[in-house]
């Protein structure tokens, strides 16, 4: 057996490989110890530097260390804030749910219960699953293709990727798959095919209690669902009184424009799933949003012991402050044409090698002929300095993710180097070519 290392501070990962599952991912395509971050900039053990188009695959939308949120975070911790309280009340707690409530949901209208499942993602589905099931007294839920909804097993069963499915070690089951909006080619309204399953009595699909939709599919390869789409799917809902869950963990907080990314559908779910930037800083965080008519939890009847993160809290009432008068919002916007010119020029010019730009908002994305070329650019990218990565059922989409909170130059700078890995993989390439022999 090698010799298990001794030293602190390497730049290498023998410490992981040795010590630390097999199971870790992430670490596998970003192949060095970082020990620094701030905006979206990191740097390695080394002192080399990093441009973030990965965002923490969305809990950081605010970037690295926000100087905003730390000094709430260090002034709260420096006066002996309560850090962990269960459910109990506590004075971080009460501003965070006044200013939710305050500057987040009435603003637009909304009306919900916020309920704090646990600290992740898939807290948040279990608990908006488990709802549903309890509301309607049905079991049954409609997900769809490419989904993904948590690795947990209520949520893995809601999600389509096979890999994920694969882990759970157990049959899924409780779950209904129809095709997501395109899907089936632009041609083909799958809502149709929706409304056509739920009104035959022959179709085999048990009433569900609820659907379960992300308006667009960030671990699914990008693909947006059209408000006409949505609005149809919020109308099966009421007619067939069904519950519309929207899991807005890795879309929501403003990754598509947005604080909701089902706003511009103008649609009203009756569960909303929040976590990843919700929490502010990066700290673990989830919500689930209830239309107060079913909020019908008994006392105790879903928790965890993490689900009263004091830190979190405070991290997310000061991350609101961003959304109070629309400055980022526009910066958003600017961003999102930035970087949707790029990716529509470099698509353009490498026509036969891409297939489509993807996405909206601040994540978008290249769609590769060849999925491996979509790997190869990330792993490029990171030789440059550059972090993303892929998504899609075949790896086949490059993913562009960064903090909302990039400064122009920077994002600029990101895209050239991911211009010059692009060349490199293509323009490169067929200058090495053998110069054939003509008679």
């Amino acid at each position: 057996m090698t010799a298990i290392p001794n030293r602190i501070g390497s730049i290498d990962q023998d410490v992981f490989k040795q010590l630390e599952s097999e199971v870790r991912s992430y670490c596998r395509s970003f192949d060095t110890v970082f020990a620094k971050a701030k905006g979206a900039r990191l740097w390695d053990k080394k002192g080399r530097e990093y441009i973030d188009f990965f965002a923490g695959a969305g809990a950081l939308n605010y970037g690295h260390n926000n100087e905003r949120i730390r000094s709430r975070i260090v002034d709260y911790m420096m006066n002996d804030g309560i850090t962990h309280s269960l459910d109990m009340a506590t004075e971080a707690k009460e501003r965070f749910l006044l200013t939710f409530q305050h500057k987040i949901l009435k603003p637009r209208g909304l009306s919900y219960k916020l309920m704090f499942p646990g600290p992740t993602g898939t807290n948040s589905v279990e608990s908006a699953l488990k709802i549903a099931r309890k509301v309607t007294g049905r079991t049954n839920v409609i997900a769809f293709t490419n989904a993904f909804h948590g690795m947990s097993l209520g949520s893995l069963a809601a999600t389509g990727n096979a890999y994920k499915r694969g882990g759970a070690g157990v049959s899924l089951s409780g779950t209904t798959f129809l095709p997501y909006d395109g899907y089936m080619g632009p041609l083909f309204d799958t809502s149709l095919l929706m409304e056509k399953m739920l009104n035959d009595a022959g179709s085999g699909v048990d009433k569900p209690a609820a659907v379960i939709v992300e308006t667009m599919q960030g671990e699914g390869g990008l693909n947006a669902a059209s408000a006409k789409w949505l609005q149809r799917l919020e109308s099966l809902c009421r007619e067939h009184e069904m519950l519309l869950i929207v899991d807005d963990v890795q879309m929501g907080c403003g990754r598509t424009g947005t604080f909701f990314s089902f706003e511009e559908a103008g649609i009203r779910p009756d569960i909303v799933c929040l976590s990843k930037s919700i929490g502010g800083y990066g700290l673990p965080m989830a919500l689930t949003l209830i239309k107060p008519e079913y909020d019908i939890w008994n006392p105790g009847e879903h928790n965890g012991t993490f689900r009263g993160n004091n830190l979190g809290f405070v991290a997310a009432t000061e991350a609101i402050a961003f959304w109070e008068d629309g400055t980022l919002e526009l910066r958003i916007k600017e961003h999102s044409f930035s970087i949707r010119k790029f990716l529509e020029r470099t698509a353009a010019r490498y026509g036969g090698k891409i297939k489509e730009v993807r996405g909206k908002g601040m994540i978008q994305g290249l769609v590769f002929n060849n999925p491996d070329d979509a790997g190869q650019l990330c792993r490029k990218a990171f030789e440059r300095g550059v972090i993303m990565e892929t998504s899609g059922s075949r790896d086949e989409v490059a993913k562009l993710m960064p903090p909302l909170t990039i400064e122009k130059e920077l994002l600029a700078e990101g895209m050239a180097k991911l211009e010059a890995s692009l060349s490199e993989m293509y323009d490169f390439a067929e200058q090495k070519e053998p110069v054939g022999i003509h008679p």
